[in-house]
């Protein structure tokens, strides 16, 4: 049975939303941009009125990804497990995937680097548990390798070495090199790696002690 789009009303709770009259019925709800796709007098046939609440759902779900990686970039992996636990179907789940690469807001290149200029700025770690953390995301290795390609493992060890330290800077001396050895390991860097980056923060831990000692 057909039905005939009487009036189409903005939700006064839910701005987003616009309730759709059929015959002078409010029949169904959908997203604002879906909303203007329609028109006061256009006939829906039922399977017309099953594709508008589809697509309109598509859309709550694609404004709801936008929102994600708005807030910080994300691998297609992460999306792809959000959306499965809000139990989103696999069909809806494609839909939203595909506009979000053709938005170019998915992009596992772009995120991989940017999960690496985030970790050299405010968490600095080698590169073999960068590595690990980006599997886990979900993005390959090709471009994994791609995105760490140059990276400087001693640079980063040293820089981590200087953020542990404000940690451990009131502990003894022999403390002090345990705490920060264990601090680098857990953050991937090798012995060969550790070794120096400790001797250097050593040494300045033992200038400021000097220094404390001196201003007493």
């Amino acid at each position: 049975m057909q039905k005939t789009v009487t009036s189409l009303k903005l939700n006064v709770r839910r701005p987003h939303l616009v309730d759709v009259y059929l015959d002078g019925v409010p029949e169904m709800k959908v997203m604002k941009s879906i909303a203007l796709t329609l028109s006061v007098g256009q006939v829906f046939a039922p399977e017309d009125i099953e594709d508008v609440k589809r697509r309109s759902y598509e859309e709550k779900m694609y404004q709801q990804t936008v929102g994600l990686v708005s807030r910080r970039p994300r691998s297609e992996r992460e999306i792809r497990e959000r959306l499965m636990r809000k139990n989103v179907p696999n069909e809806t789940q494609e839909v939203v995937i595909s506009r979000l690469h053709e938005a170019r807001l998915l992009d596992d290149t772009a995120f991989a680097r940017s999960w690496v200029e985030n970790r050299i700025t405010f968490r600095p770690r080698s590169a073999w548990a960068i590595k690990i953390e980006l599997m886990k995301k979900g993005v390959s290795a090709e471009r994994i390798d791609e995105v760490l390609e140059g990276f400087d493992d001693e640079a980063a060890a040293f820089q981590a070495a200087s953020v542990g330290a404000r940690k451990y800077r009131n502990l003894d001396r022999e403390l002090f090199r345990k705490r920060l050895g264990a601090y680098l390991a857990r953050r991937g860097f090798q012995y060969h790696l550790i070794s120096p980056a400790v001797k250097h923060e050593l040494q300045v831990h033992a200038g400021d002690e000097q220094e404390s000692e001196v201003t007493k």
